[in-house]
């Protein structure tokens, strides 16, 4: 293995260490930043999670993108090929000179209001999923740019292979929420009793169970609707059609 060789995978090894030592999210991306930069070496790196979080992007440096940049992007990304592959496409490492000419580049409104500012002239970006956010899957798009020359075929296949552990490791940190258990026909009658308006007296009678019992179905119930009273476990009963709480035969 060459010099060369051996210090990329020491930077690999690197992030991996990183990847496997972190407790939580928060404290792992401001530090894997630079580490990801060292390993697929370029002048700055965008990291963007996306779909079901309200996370901002970050970047290195740190004030790389101005409002007018963000703004411009928003306006124009949709016609830009890598961000089409990276947002929409199946998000594998790749060198935008792959998909398109430098001319065809230098050509887009978004080289001129969005990478030129920044020197994006050469760039290399992917994404992966990256476990849940408010009860939806997320996707973190990340593109480290260079000035000068292009991205080798070692950087791609660096990319490659951090690509699958970043999303190893930020599905442990931020897993999906376990899904709600299945309410007891017992409950159930409960909730459709309560529904109904009735009092737990008189639920109580109508089961003939002690209005004791009826507590703590109601305590197991709203458990599992994921609501804190008689009228949101009511509201939610009713609209169970949607729920994800169903009934246990």
């Amino acid at each position: 293995m060459s010099a060369a060789a051996e210090a990329g995978l020491r930077r690999i090894l690197a992030v991996v260490d990183l990847l496997i030592d972190a407790v939580d999210e928060e404290t792992l991306v401001p530090a894997l930043l630079p580490l990801l930069l060292a390993a697929v070496p370029g002048d700055s790196l965008i990291w963007a999670p996306r779909a079901g979080t309200a996370d901002r992007t970050l970047t290195l440096p740190a004030d790389l993108l101005s409002q007018d940049v963000r703004d411009a992007f928003a306006r124009e990304a949709a016609s830009d090929s890598l961000v089409r592959h990276t947002t929409l496409g199946p998000g594998t490492p790749m060198r935008r000179s792959t998909l398109q000419t430098r001319g065809e580049f230098h050509a887009l409104a978004a080289y001129t209001d969005v990478y030129r500012p920044f020197g994006a002239e050469q760039q290399l970006a992917m994404s992966f999923p990256a476990g849940w956010a408010d009860g939806a899957p997320r996707k973190v798009c990340l593109a480290i740019s260079r000035r000068g020359g292009d991205f080798s075929d070692d950087d791609v296949l660096a990319a490659a292979l951090l690509r699958t552990r970043l999303s190893h490791a930020l599905d442990r940190l931020a897993p999906a929420a376990p899904a709600p258990a299945a309410v007891t026909r017992r409950e159930s009658a409960v909730l459709a009793l309560l529904a109904r308006g009735l009092t737990n007296q008189q639920i109580a009678r109508r089961l003939a169970i002690s209005p004791r019992t009826v507590d703590k179905h109601l305590e197991h119930a709203y458990a599992k609707l994921r609501v804190g009273s008689r009228v949101a476990a009511a509201n939610a009963w009713l609209t169970r059609g949607t729920s994800q709480v169903p009934a246990r035969r």
